[in-house]
């Protein structure tokens, strides 16, 4: 199961998803129905058919942003943070192999779409928790530990 925050960004975000399904792709496509439904038999009505199935994933979508709203708790930035990896961060870490990443960590349902964003609850962000610039993070992974050194942290204010 997932960690039930998400940052301002990404709340936002949702919302505004939320907001444009509710009043501009549903009203649009349950007009297309309405249409589609006028020409008569549905059984062979490609139109009908397929934004029917539309309409359905829309209301998939509504009743889970607006549960997912209800339960997700926005973590906003503090001061307090600084200089330790804390939720909302953005990290730059490097591999013995002198490979170089740069990410935030934040919630489960922010990362998709987004090659630089983890999520909270990966190996990957676990291990860098409360870490700050030199130390050292152990990430478990399927290879094997990998070791990670904290070059830079910062946080979007």
């Amino acid at each position: 199961m997932s960690t039930n925050i998400i940052t301002k960004e990404g709340h936002d975000a949702l919302k505004q998803e939320l907001d444009y399904l509710w009043r501009e792709k549903r009203p649009d496509t349950t007009r297309k129905v309405t249409w589609a439904a006028s020409l008569g038999d549905r059984s062979e009505n490609a139109d009908y058919q397929y934004n029917k199935k539309l309409l359905r994933e829309i209301d998939r979508r509504v009743r889970y942003l607006r549960k997912r709203l209800e339960d997700v708790r926005v973590v906003e930035y503090s001061a307090e943070q600084e200089g330790r990896v804390f939720f909302g961060a953005w990290v730059v870490i490097e591999n013995e192999a002198e490979e170089i990443k740069k990410f935030r960590i934040v919630g489960y349902d922010e990362i998709y779409g987004r090659n630089d964003y983890i999520s909270i609850d990966s190996p990957m962000a676990r291990a860098l928790l409360k870490k700050e610039v030199g130390d050292e993070a152990v990430v478990q992974t399927p290879t094997g530990e990998v070791f990670w050194w904290i070059c830079e942290v910062s946080y979007s204010k």
